[in-house]
């Protein structure tokens, strides 16, 4: 199974990009502009799933497996994946925050696509809480 680690640091508020990136239903305005372009929350049982609009116009739906706010840390998995066990937490650090962004997946080989995906979505990430965008 492919693990794929992304970290960066951003000279913003934990406590805002966190704020953000719990409010799971909001990535496009929120937390990622520019790499998500919409996120809708899907109605239905059981845990709430996402449908997420990439700027290149992918649409994926993600069930929420967990938003812990004592740990800033959202978990996530992309259904159409034979698995996908997504990760991003937000730590303190000095001057900002470090977010990293974890991804287990299979097939193995999309990791070919998804970690370049990752790390331009923390770039974007990053420029929009520094308001370098």
């Amino acid at each position: 199974m492919a693990s794929i680690h992304h970290q960066i640091f951003i000279a913003a508020d934990p406590d805002a990009i966190w704020n953000a990136a719990r409010d799971v239903g909001r990535l496009h305005d929120r937390l990622v502009p520019g790499f998500v372009t919409a996120t809708e929350m899907l109605s239905g049982e059981g845990a709430p799933v996402r449908r997420v609009t990439f700027v290149n116009g992918r649409v994926v739906d993600e069930t929420i497996v967990s938003i812990d706010d004592a740990a800033r840390r959202v978990v996530w998995a992309i259904k159409e994946f034979e698995h996908h066990n997504g990760a991003l937490t937000v730590a303190a650090a000095a001057g900002g925050a470090q977010v990293t962004w974890i991804a287990d997946l299979l097939p193995d080989a999309l990791s070919e696509q998804v970690s370049p995906a990752m790390a331009h979505g923390l770039a974007m990430m990053k420029a929009h809480f520094e308001g370098s965008r």
